[in-house]
């Protein structure tokens, strides 16, 4: 299937779950449960739970293990002279089938976990056991070493920049803080010359942490990990919330999306920022619901400019906010035009006050697309450039791969916006739920933008994991899941000088993740959906 059925197929499955019904906008009577809610989990059922939280919290435990020698260390890793806790530190093929082997088990154990978590079962989790089981496999990877990306110490460096008074859109780490400096050293050699592409509240947040760390790179990826990981409990709050809303049951929301293994590699240990801008983006959505007033709204869409002003991406949440208030105001296209005033008028000023604030004006805007620096054939678009400027030298009319880069991005930010605004307009017209439109617009953001990471699913999947009541658009992103979540590997970068230790370590780790499986056959509940009708709830 290729991208555009891929998209044509969400679009299709998120407007046939969704419907007419708006949160906060139709009576309960309408979204009542129809074949009854979900019991408890019977005596079987929690011992199976029980096995398959320790088999998940063993392999988060071991991955942590292997995050010593085989994670995203810092250059002048401190464990690798620790007699004991160093010791993977000193065998890194070990150190890296024992990440590898964590990465299986964490994979296994959150398919099985999906059993017990499924819609249209008779008996589910709750919501308190399922977050208990997201802390139990969180807390080891928390703890551990960072793992699957450098770009924590992009942070870093970034952020000292901007502490010292500089401006981190135009200086890079290394222009800003030189070569030899502590931060720099530990920066992706790709990124050590580029300025900074986040969102100047971000920064700030960061020359907050840089006053407080210095040049301390463990003290600082600790701070910054504190940081993630509340966006994460953010999001963790509002899912199930916004979930009940839309009429999807809280639980299957939070497996697909909070107890993802995408989330525990990517923003747990790789500590991206998309944590920080789920998080304040689905809190601002839920407390402007909630709050019917002028006020919420205005509250709401401060949160969501802040977002935005984290990574960009979530500016695109505020036209979708405004669709829930035209149609709560009553759908007309006055209310339309009101809410649009309102929130425009919102993010204008929020917006001067963080940009007069930072100090660094309107730098943000040009360093947006820096990232999209990286070319990478996991972006459909940037494979097509690729491919057409190997085809012009294999037919010896030059090398055009850079002007049909440049094509095909503005293609597929063309193709995002018509995406998008064809969503705005079905969601206003009640033929989609408004955050299933989100989520759709963020995976054609993702899926046609020059560059594409595993975790940039999230801007997509956690939209579409609570409002979306569809079994094939579950079981679709839970076999997407599967292989991203394992795309990655744990050192975050290339293996150049150590190709021989990947066979080696992953080799091990299969035959250890296969012993495993089959001492809990029998205590683990098996995978797969039910075939039971998908529940709705009330809001």
């Amino acid at each position: 299937m290729g991208p555009v059925a891929r998209l044509r197929f969400v679009i299709v499955v998120a407007g046939e779950a969704t419907g007419e019904t708006a949160p906060g906008s139709a009576p309960a009577s309408e979204q009542a449960d129809q074949a009854g809610a979900p019991q408890p989990l019977d005596r079987t059922e929690r011992r199976r739970l029980d096995v398959v939280r320790r088999f998940g919290t063993t392999g988060s435990l071991v991955l942590a293990v292997g995050a010593i020698g085989a994670g995203a260390a810092p250059v002048d890793n401190p464990l690798s002279g620790v007699r004991l806790i160093g010791l993977p530190a000193r065998m890194p093929t070990v150190a890296m089938a024992c990440a590898w082997l964590g990465m299986l088990m964490i994979v296994m154990a959150w398919v099985w976990l999906g059993r017990l978590s499924w819609p249209g079962s008779t008996r589910l989790v709750s919501v308190t056991q399922l977050a208990r089981t997201v802390a139990m496999w969180a807390l080891p990877l928390a703890l551990a070493p960072p793992l699957f990306s450098r770009d924590m110490y992009a942070y870093l460096a970034q952020s000292e920049i901007a502490h010292r008074g500089l401006d981190p859109y135009v200086l890079s780490p290394l222009t800003g803080l030189g070569v030899d400096h502590p931060l720099t050293s530990n920066v992706n050699n790709i990124w050590r010359d580029t300025p900074a592409p986040y969102g100047p509240l971000f920064l700030m947040f960061g020359r907050v942490i840089s006053s407080i760390v210095g040049d301390n790179v463990i003290l600082g990826v600790l701070l910054w990990r504190v940081v993630m990981l509340s966006g994460l409990a953010l999001a963790i709050w509002a899912i199930p919330r916004l979930a009940r809303r839309c009429g999807v049951h809280p639980v299957s929301a939070l497996w697909l999306s909070a107890a993802n293994p995408i989330v525990l590699f990517h923003v747990v240990s790789g500590m991206h920022n998309e944590a920080l801008l789920v998080g304040i983006m689905l809190a601002a959505i839920e407390l402007g619901l909630r709050w019917k007033r002028v006020l919420g709204v205005v509250v709401a869409g401060v949160l969501l400019t802040v977002g935005g002003a984290i990574k960009p991406p979530g500016f695109i949440a505020l036209g979708f906010f405004g669709v829930y208030v035209a149609r709560r105001w009553g759908g007309r296209y006055a209310d339309l035009f009101k809410a649009a005033a309102l929130l425009t008028a919102v993010f204008l000023v929020t917006m001067t006050v963080i940009t007069v604030s930072s100090g660094w004006g309107l730098g943000w805007i040009e360093t947006y697309d820096v990232p999209n620096r990286l070319k990478t054939w996991l972006a459909p678009m940037s494979a097509i450039g690729m491919t057409g400027g190997g085809i012009s030298m294999l037919l010896g009319l030059g090398n055009h791969t850079d002007a049909l880069l440049a094509i095909t991005k503005i293609l597929g930010y063309g193709v995002a916006a018509t995406v998008c605004l064809r969503m705005l307009w079905l969601s206003f017209r009640g033929r989609i739920e408004p955050l299933a439109g989100l989520g759709i617009t963020f995976g054609a953001l993702a899926l046609f933008g020059p560059v594409v990471h595993p975790w940039y699913l999230l801007w997509a999947l956690v939209p579409l994991a609570l409002s979306t009541n569809d079994n094939r658009f579950r079981i679709a992103a839970a076999v997407i899941s599967l292989p991203l979540a394992l795309f990655v590997p744990p050192t975050g970068s290339g293996f150049e000088l150590r190709i021989y230790q990947i066979p080696l370590a992953v080799a091990a780790a299969l035959v250890v993740f296969g012993l495993m499986v089959w001492l809990v056959r029998g205590r683990v509940p098996w995978p797969g959906p039910t075939r039971g009708g998908v529940r709705r709830v009330t809001a």
